[in-house]
This record gives C-alpha cells, sequence and structure tokens, in this order.
C-alpha cells in the first residue's frame, strides 16, 4: 500500500490520519443534542442549524445560536475538512424563572459555551457579562481563531428588571 503523504511511510500517514480524525466531530455530544432546528442554504448542502443553549449557571435563560454547517460537496472542492467557518448569531431570552447562581461579576464575565469550527484553531464561544448598572445580563457569541484574529460578533441582551429573579448569593449592588 502507498502513503497518501510522500513524505511519510504508511504506518506513519495512518497514525497521522488517525490523530487528524480522532478529533471529529466537531460538535460536542451535548451541543448536537441541543439542535433545534437545520436547512440548507445553497444547492450544495451547506446549511444553518439552531442550537438552544441554556445558560448553565443562570436557570431559565436559553440562548439560541446559529451558525453555518458545512456540507460534504463543500468539503471536497474546498479541501478544507476539517473547518466550519465561525459565523454565528444569538439570541437570549427569559424562558422560565430566573435564578442566578453564583456568576462572574467582573467586566471581562465568564465563557458560557464554547464550540470547536477547526479541529486546533478556531472556535465559537459565548460569554455573558453582568450590565449591574441597568440590571442586564449580555451574552456575546464570538469567534476565537489564530490566524486574522477574527472578530465576529452578536450580541443580545436579557433585562433582570420585572423578571423577578432570584439571586442564590443575593443581588450585588450597584457600584
Amino acid at each position: 500500500m502507498r502513503s497518501p503523504f510522500p513524505l511519510m511511510n504508511v504506518s506513519t500517514a495512518l497514525l497521522v490520519l488517525g490523530l487528524l480524525t480522532a478529533g471529529l466531530p466537531l460538535r460536542t455530544a451535548a451541543a448536537a443534542d441541543d439542535v433545534i432546528g437545520r436547512f440548507s442554504n445553497d444547492w450544495t448542502g451547506n446549511g444553518l442549524q439552531v442550537q438552544a443553549i441554556e445558560d448553565p449557571k443562570v436557570k431559565g435563560i436559553t440562548c439560541h445560536l446559529v451558525d453555518f454547517d458545512r456540507s460534504l460537496i463543500d468539503r471536497l472542492s474546498k479541501g478544507n475538512w476539517f473547518e466550519d467557518p465561525s459565523n454565528a448569531s444569538i439570541a437570549c431570552r427569559q424562558t422560565g424563572a430566573v435564578t442566578v447562581g453564583d456568576i462572574e461579576l467582573s467586566q471581562k464575565g465568564e465563557e458560557v459555551f464554547s464550540e470547536r469550527k477547526s479541529l486546533i484553531f478556531k472556535s465559537i464561544a459565548i460569554r455573558r457579562i453582568y450590565d449591574r448598572p441597568n440590571d442586564t445580563l449580555v451574552y456575546v457569541v464570538y469567534s476565537r481563531q489564530v490566524k486574522e484574529a477574527s472578530a465576529k460578533t452578536s450580541i443580545s441582551t436579557v433585562p433582570l428588571f420585572g423578571a423577578n429573579a432570584t439571586w442564590t448569593k443575593g443581588k450585588p449592588a450597584v457600584k
């Protein structure tokens, strides 16, 4: 058998292929289970998928994330097998009684979700930031990419005013 990689012997090539495919699928099982919608947006089968993502520390808040899912035809034609675009959009809403757990209150907030879009260098993430003066949760979806420092972002806010939110550690005072 001839190696698919000219500078490697067959066993080394198989090891490399095994390592490359070990990261597949790019989505975690939990994320795949949260897909609530999927549709094609072109003739090659490229599609958009919608995921429902519950905030793990704020019960009663659900974010809906839509992102790109590349088709096999697109992967074959472009040759970039292990990467999806990191374009995404987000909308977050109150979907039940709101209970705010032990959340990060600093300006940097905290990551509540992350999904790889390539084997190593690219992912999309959702970060929650608490806006104290306006008593609002701010959710930002953004891409992390080593090359070209991608700044693709989308934002959604959930005001807690009138939501009768319960804080497990007491509501923080306005600074």
